[in-house]
C-alpha cells in the first residue's frame, strides 16, 4: 500500500491538530494535497487528530461542486479507488500558497478547489 503522507507531513499535521485540540485559534496552510487521478476528488489537509492519528481535517472536494471543510479518515482514503481503479495519490508538486480559510473561500466561490 502506498503511503498517503510522509513522516514530515504527519508530524506537521499532528502539530496543527494538537494546537487545535488545545484551543488555539489557528488557520494554517494545507500541509498536503491528496486527489483521485481518475476522478474529481481533492483533499487539502491541515491537521490530524492527535488522539487517533487517522482523522484528518481540511477542505474536501468530492467533485460535486460543493467543497466543504470537514474531516476524513486517512485509512478510508487509502481504500478509495476511482472509476479506473486508481487509488488516491499525494500531489508531489503541491506548494500551499494560502491559508485553509483562503482556499475554502475561493472554493466556495468557484465550486471547486483552485490552486
Amino acid at each position: 500500500m502506498k503511503t498517503l503522507i510522509t513522516e514530515q507531513q504527519r508530524t506537521q499535521l499532528l502539530a496543527n491538530g494538537q494546537a487545535h485540540a488545545e484551543g488555539r485559534d489557528i488557520d494554517p496552510p494545507p500541509v498536503v494535497k491528496l486527489f483521485t487521478p481518475d476522478a474529481q476528488a481533492t483533499w487539502l489537509l491541515t491537521e490530524l487528530d492527535p488522539e487517533d492519528g487517522d482523522t484528518a481535517f481540511g477542505l474536501c472536494d468530492l467533485g460535486l461542486g460543493m467543497p466543504e471543510l470537514g474531516s476524513v479518515r486517512l485509512s478510508e482514503l487509502s481504500t478509495i479507488r476511482g472509476p479506473l481503479g486508481l487509488p488516491v495519490e499525494r500531489d508531489l508538486h503541491f506548494i500551499s500558497r494560502r491559508t485553509l480559510s483562503e482556499y475554502a473561500a475561493l472554493a466556495r466561490d468557484n465550486g471547486s478547489i483552485l490552486e
